[in-house]
């Protein structure tokens, strides 16, 4: 079930961002769909924790809210593909700077705890 959407955001604009992207998933599906445009079953292929449930809501959403647009092409079997929006797009530089602080500050903690060795 979708989560309850405030009317206003007045008080934290970032409030209003994560309302667009939070989530376990969403994030990590613009990315993918940032890259290139992407059919359903790739993106199950490239996110394989994602339930096909999860995966076609948090697909759902982010077509509703304007960041993705989905394509239908008239065939048999039939062929959807995902692609970003202008509005999608502009989220760009926000996922590829949390992919480079990932990187640079979860990947050498995620090494450290391995080895057993602080970063």
């Amino acid at each position: 079930m979708r989560k309850q959407r405030h009317p206003g955001y007045t008080n934290c604009p970032v409030e209003a961002a994560l309302d667009l992207i939070g989530g376990k998933w969403k994030a990590i599906i613009l990315f993918r769909i940032l890259e290139d445009t992407r059919r359903f079953n790739e993106l199950r292929r490239l996110l394989p924790g994602l339930t096909q449930r999860m995966l076609t809501n948090q697909l759902r959403e982010l077509e509703r809210d304007g960041l993705i647009d989905r394509k239908v092409y008239a065939e048999v079997p039939p062929k959807v593909e995902y692609s970003m929006t202008a509005f999608g797009k502009t989220l760009e530089p926000v996922l590829f700077t949390l992919k480079q602080w990932a990187e640079a500050q979860m990947l050498p903690r995620m090494n450290a705890s391995k080895t057993g060795i602080e970063p």
